[in-house]
């Protein structure tokens, strides 16, 4: 009898650890820049404000800048407001992504391509998966993102990726593993934000460059909000179905109709390339994914 109390009582135990494993796994974040970010690139080039609650990074001749997340995590979503550089912005990339920083890296991209004065912005979209990559998508914004601060999220659970802006799904990437289309569910990945120079490649494919006599090129951000799993080291945590890891109910699982029909709304006036719609480019063998629903 007493072995077998013993043994219960190991059992409730390591039951309580768990939910309290689960439940510090989770951090909801809408805080100050300064006590979840560090500068991982040129400090002379990153600056906040008093309250820590809004910074920027600055491009100019001599570097551009960037920053990262003191923790990693496995799924959440995260929103971000963000104001692009003003004028003439051709050949610098403001890249907002989780990274997993891993020779077979996962990554969850949003970037933000410059452009000529009077020409708009591009937003390219991309996913990691298992070291793969390859999968740009690029919409043109409803909205100048230059004039005002707009929201940039990332929903990331075990069923989907869904990229928004200001709440309207853009892309929708989603978890088809079990079909053979690899997606991030397993490796951790920090939160980062750089401004550079992609003059080679940014803009009209290389052809319009940065012009450095209109810099500095700064680019703001405020009110971001994390809510994710944490890093622990143990996926199990990150992956449970628990009233902490919200993201993962199964009503996530898929857009909900309202968002399905914004979604088709993007797709078809603001979508001006679809890595799915390249066949020339793989060669007539576009990935697995492509053949597969989005929702």
């Amino acid at each position: 009898m007493a072995n077998i109390c013993n043994r219960a009582t190991h059992v409730l135990a390591l039951s309580f650890l768990n939910l309290i494993s689960i439940a510090i796994a989770s951090v909801v974040s809408t805080g100050n820049f300064n006590g979840d970010f560090y500068i991982t690139w040129s400090p002379s080039h990153v600056n906040t404000s008093a309250d820590g609650h809004a910074r920027s990074l600055k491009l100019d001749q001599e570097s551009g800048s960037s920053i990262a997340s003191n923790d990693m995590f496995l799924f959440g979503q995260i929103d971000m407001q963000i104001k692009l550089i003003p004028g003439y912005s051709a050949g610098t990339v403001l890249a907002f992504y989780l990274t997993s920083d891993q020779p077979n890296r996962d990554e969850i991209d949003f970037e933000f391509l410059g452009n000529v004065t009077g020409q708009p912005y591009i937003l390219q979209t991309n996913v990691f998966a298992d070291g793969l990559d390859n999968r740009e998508e690029r919409i043109y914004l409803w909205f100048d993102p230059t004039r005002d601060f707009h929201t940039y999220s990332i929903l990331w659970n075990r069923y989907q990726i869904v990229f928004m802006v200001d709440w309207v799904p853009i892309r929708v990437y989603r978890n088809h593993a079990d079909k053979g289309a690899a997606f991030p569910r397993w490796q951790p990945m920090s939160l980062k934000v750089s401004l550079w120079n992609g003059d080679n490649w940014a803009t009209r494919g290389g052809r319009d460059k940065v012009d450095w006599s209109k810099g500095p090129f700064i680019a703001s951000m405020r009110n971001y909000k994390i809510d994710a799993c944490v890093w622990k080291g143990n996926p199990r945590f990150c992956r449970a179905d628990s009233s902490t890891n919200w993201w993962n109910k199964p009503r996530f699982s898929s857009l909900t109709w309202s968002q399905r029909r914004l979604f088709k709304w993007v797709m078809k006036y603001h979508l001006i390339y679809d890595y799915c719609q390249d066949p020339k480019r793989f060669q007539n063998k576009l990935p697995r994914e492509c053949s597969l629903p989005k929702y």
